[in-house]
């Protein structure tokens, strides 16, 4: 019988997973864990092995290719994956060593050859003589610059955290960098909203927000078993999501009557808050998602709120042809690399590419051209993106204001003022960028803009 725990099982099964078929830890993981039936411990184990190892997993790899003496990537993948899972748990956790390299050591069994496994053995036995500080400075001793040494020692790929200082240099907030990479690989803690009019913070166990003036930060505990939770009436969502969508709803007062629309709707978080604000104020709400199993979530998640709301499953960027000057609010939430969500989402930043952003702009512009031509003369547009990368905020709006000269900013940062429960912390600016070391938040853009 196999010697290793369940928990490391399920740990390495999901990390297999994230690399062989592009699963999502976040969406796996649960399953796996709900089907073990684990006790509460053995699922903190779990998510703790599964998460901190995809996060850390870049700072891992330069661990083992030194440990190793040869480069990660002639390393049979899965048998990788099981010297990444370890690398945690020897560097990073408080588990006794013999655990850790005897599991790691029994799962390599099932995953590769025996010579791999006699290499697996070696390997660990050489990480876990040295203790993790000295292998910190071993590791930061062959980064070629500062960048790179950042980059090493917090587990991100170069060319994001090349992205992140220049966002943080043109607020002037560059000696921030490094808070800014430490907080990615710190979990965040679950927050809600309270739909208005379906529920109240105070039906929600947890701390009144420090920002949304309808959200919470909950208590520790699985939030399906907050009863306005499991009914739809309140719903888990990040604090910058409800922010996005209340600055559209809060914009200016809502005249009964108004047509309002998301664009890109799924998986629905917003656009149940959005949908929520709307019917509170009179306006009718529709939401569009193109990809069909998406528009499902979204059907889902505005239920509660009115289960007659219409859910399009049309091309956003024709939508603007289609219904010119039809909607007097709008929000783009556009799809972008997801950059500003990398502590929940931690494979994300191994999965994506500089290409991916250039890929993306001209989706993005597309989008936003053509909600605008949706828009009515005097309407509100919020153009959203959960990426603080120049070229997916400010460029693409600036990219788009050039060609349509009748369309101005609106001051989101007065907007926000007007709405949070404290103040944000902002450079000077029209538009809004939030960030998990300063705001707690993801690391959502957001820009009001108006048509003429």
């Amino acid at each position: 019988m196999s010697r290793v725990s369940t928990a490391r099982s399920i740990a390495l099964d999901v990390i297999l997973a994230t690399r062989e078929s592009d699963a999502y830890a976040n969406l796996l993981l649960p399953v796996r864990i709900s089907r073990a039936r684990l006790s509460d411990a053995d699922i903190g184990l779990a998510t703790e092995l599964t998460y901190g190892t995809l996060r850390m997993q870049g700072y891992y790899d330069r661990v083992i290719a030194l440990a190793a003496g040869r480069d990660v990537s002639t390393i049979d993948p899965p048998v990788l994956d099981v010297l990444r899972l370890a690398c945690h748990q020897l560097l990073s956790m408080r588990v006794a060593t013999h655990a850790a390299v005897d599991e790691s050591v029994e799962l390599a069994k099932t995953v590769a050859s025996r010579s791999a496994v006699g290499f697996t053995n070696g390997v660990l036995r050489t990480i876990s003589r040295t203790d993790a500080d000295t292998w910190r400075e071993r590791v930061l001793a062959t980064a070629r610059s500062g960048e790179e040494a950042l980059a090493f020692e917090y587990s991100h790929p170069l060319w994001i955290v090349r992205a992140i200082r220049q966002v943080l240099t043109a607020e002037g907030r560059e000696a921030e960098l490094e808070s800014a990479l430490i907080a990615d690989n710190v979990p965040p803690r679950v927050s809600a909203t309270a739909l208005p009019g379906l529920s109240h913070r105070v039906e929600l166990p947890g701390t009144p927000a420090e920002y949304s003036p309808v959200g919470v930060r909950l208590d520790h505990g699985d939030p399906s078993r907050v009863p306005a939770i499991s009914e739809g009436r309140a719903r888990v969502q990040d604090e910058g999501s409800q922010l996005a969508a209340l600055a559209l709803s809060r914009a200016r007062p809502i005249t009964p009557g108004e047509r309002w629309l998301d664009l890109c709707a799924g998986p629905g978080g917003k656009s149940a808050l959005l949908a929520a604000e709307a019917a509170a104020g009179g306006a009718t709400f529709t939401a569009n998602e193109p990809v069909p199993a998406r528009a499902g979530l979204v059907r889902n998640a505005l239920a509660a709120v009115d289960p007659t709301i219409e859910v399009w499953e049309r091309d956003g960027r024709q939508i603007g042809a289609d219904y010119p000057g039809r909607f007097d609010r709008i929000l783009v939430d556009a799809p972008c690399t997801g950059l500003g969500a990398l502590r929940r989402r931690p494979e994300a930043r191994w999965r994506k590419q500089p290409s991916d952003v250039a890929g993306l702009g001209g989706l993005q512009a597309a989008l936003l051209t053509s909600a605008l031509d949706a828009l009515a003369p005097g309407g509100v547009l919020a153009y959203v993106t959960c990426s603080p990368h120049a070229a997916e905020t400010k460029a693409i709006v600036a990219s788009v204001l050039r060609a349509l000269p009748n369309v101005t900013r609106i001051n989101t940062q007065e907007v926000l003022a007007s709405i949070t429960s404290e103040p944000l912390d902002l450079p000077e600016g029209e538009h809004v960028q939030l960030w998990p070391h300063r705001h707690g938040t993801d690391a959502m853009f957001i820009q009001l803009l108006t048509k003429a």
